[in-house]
């Protein structure tokens, strides 16, 4: 598979999101666990890492800086900001002043003096898009961003942002069970020429076919707040990851890989970023990219898993209050 434009680079369409290894799916790794992961990915031929400032309350960013911002000429590096958090309080700020400074914080925390992507971490409803998008036209012109992006934005939002400054990249949850992109940003992005980064294409793992019981995944894994994996819909939506296994296995691959590539079937401007902390999960998800999986068992992957026939929403009621992007 081809190398995709992002933020005015070539680079390989899957590449590693930097969640897992400092929040939100149960304790973190070792440190020096994650150090070795992120090495292992850039050995592996990984070109695009992305971030955020609150993964970890700056961890990831951190780790980053030690594996590998030696090598910082080999990789785009992408991070985010807006999201504010203050004990159990979660806000937006997307302000000028805030965006300033969080990219200064971040560049410190990353150990570089620019980043290529920088994302607004979700829509502040309280600041003018036009002053946030002027405040990251200025980062661009001061040479600490080479471009800018949004995620979980409508379409609507994203077209106002693109007007006031060119927008490189929309970042938002796409997936077999997850399309709400579907109902307008995959074709605004097309059309306005910005790249697409899916993040949790694999379904927040689920789509691997390693999970069985979510109840084994601890308590503090932001899954079990997910309606998809609660006991009233994961065994519906365990019978349809079975089947996409099943599909899988007959193309020769896993359904980790199946799943990828159909994300990355949607559009030549698709990028996908999958987050693991292991080695082999990472080896198995960038080995999508040398398949040749028939266009027909694409599709019929799509037709197993898709917004009709997966059980749940994908956030409950309290999580989805920051989203933009367009709902079923």
């Amino acid at each position: 598979m081809t190398n995709r434009l992002l933020a005015g680079r070539e680079v390989a369409p899957i590449g590693l999101g930097c969640m897992n290894v400092a929040w939100a799916y149960g304790a973190p790794p070792p440190r020096e666990d994650a150090v070795a992961l992120f090495r292992h990915a850039l050995d592996g031929g990984c070109d695009h890492f992305d971030t955020a400032n609150i993964y970890g309350m700056g961890v990831s960013e951190e780790i980053l800086r030690e594996a590998i911002m030696d090598r910082r000429k080999e990789f785009l590096l992408a991070t985010k900001t807006g999201i504010v958090i203050d004990g159990d309080r979660r806000g937006t700020d997307c302000s000028p002043a805030a965006i300033t400074a969080s990219i200064d914080a971040s560049l410190k925390r990353l150990g570089t003096d620019h980043v290529d992507l920088f994302y607004m971490h979700r829509l502040d409803r309280d600041t003018p898009i036009a002053e946030s998008v002027g405040a990251m036209a200025r980062l661009i012109e001061a040479g600490k961003i080479g471009a800018y992006g949004v995620s979980e934005w409508s379409s609507a939002h994203i077209r106002e942002a693109h007007a006031v400054h060119p927008m490189a990249a929309v970042q938002t949850e796409y997936s077999l069970w997850t399309r709400n992109v579907e109902l307008g940003v995959l074709d605004t992005t097309r059309e306005l020429g910005i790249a697409l980064v899916a993040f949790s294409p694999v379904g927040r793992g689920a789509l691997c076919g390693d999970i069985t019981a979510p109840e084994a995944l601890g308590g503090k894994d932001i899954r079990l707040s997910m309606p998809r994996f609660s006991p009233e819909h994961w065994p519906a939506n365990l019978a349809l990851i079975e089947q996409l296994a099943a599909l899988a296995a007959e193309a020769g691959a896993t359904p980790a890989q199946l799943s990828l590539a159909w994300v990355l079937a949607q559009g030549e401007h698709l990028h996908a970023i999958p987050g693991t902390r292991s080695a082999a999960h990472f080896d198995q998800n960038h080995a999508t990219l040398t398949l040749d999986i028939a266009p027909d068992v694409i599709a019929r992957a799509g037709e197993i898993i898709n917004q009709q026939t997966v059980s749940g929403h994908r956030y409950s009621q309290s999580m989805n209050a920051s989203i933009d992007t367009e709902d079923y």
